[in-house]
């Protein structure tokens, strides 16, 4: 069975703005205008960057208190994982693993999938390339959610709030998961889909 042609085959492209497919030989969409490339610019080297920097990120943000609480003049701290006990001992066994699974599950496996993805389009593997972009439409699916951990401390500080002797604040630690979801999210955008299919056909730039 022959293979699909490539967009290239046909003197094709992609508009990543508006989604028009265009003559290869555009330099701008004539629909919207954009800048035109068959790939997008720098895409690996962008990728690596993003991933990279919310790797960093990561370790304060799991070092770093992300909350403190003070239930009855008892105040204390807690990190991403201490939170996770909490919640678990105190009977809200389905808040921890919310928790746990936005705020450790869910960045692991996308730091391990990105990292993965780039490598192996980086040496122009041909190794499960079908799997590897269902794992890409996974964890682009998936990283909005990676939210849930600064909105779960942002319903849990208001609703303690209302009441009497006790009272939730955000930490530092917050912050910087905020901005690891952030990166990784970028990364995964930046990040081409299109240069796992590029190891079929070498001529493709």
């Amino acid at each position: 069975m022959t293979p699909p042609p490539y967009a290239s085959e046909l003197g094709l492209q992609l508009c990543h703005d508006c989604g028009l497919a265009c003559r290869l030989t555009d330099r701008d969409c004539p629909r919207c205008e954009a800048a035109l490339h068959p790939r997008k610019p720098n895409s690996i080297a962008r990728t690596w960057a993003l991933l990279i920097a919310a790797l960093i990120l990561y370790l304060p943000a799991n070092m770093l208190p992300v909350m403190y609480t003070d239930m009855f003049g008892s105040g204390s701290e807690n990190t991403i994982l201490s939170g996770v006990v909490e919640f678990w001992k105190g009977g809200s066994w389905d808040i921890a693993l919310l928790i746990f699974i936005a705020s450790v599950v869910v960045p692991c496996m996308k730091f391990f999938v990105l990292g993965m993805l780039l490598l192996c389009a980086q040496r122009r593997s041909r190794w499960a390339m079908r799997e590897r972009a269902r794992l890409y439409r996974f964890i682009e699916t998936i990283g909005y959610w990676s939210m849930l951990d600064v909105l779960v401390v942002a319903l849990v500080a208001a609703l303690v709030q209302f009441r009497a002797l006790s009272t939730i604040e955000p930490r530092l630690g917050i912050l910087f998961f905020g901005l690891v979801v952030v990166l990784t999210m970028l990364a995964s955008m930046t990040f081409d889909p299109r240069l796992t299919w590029d190891a079929e056909n070498d001529d493709v730039r």
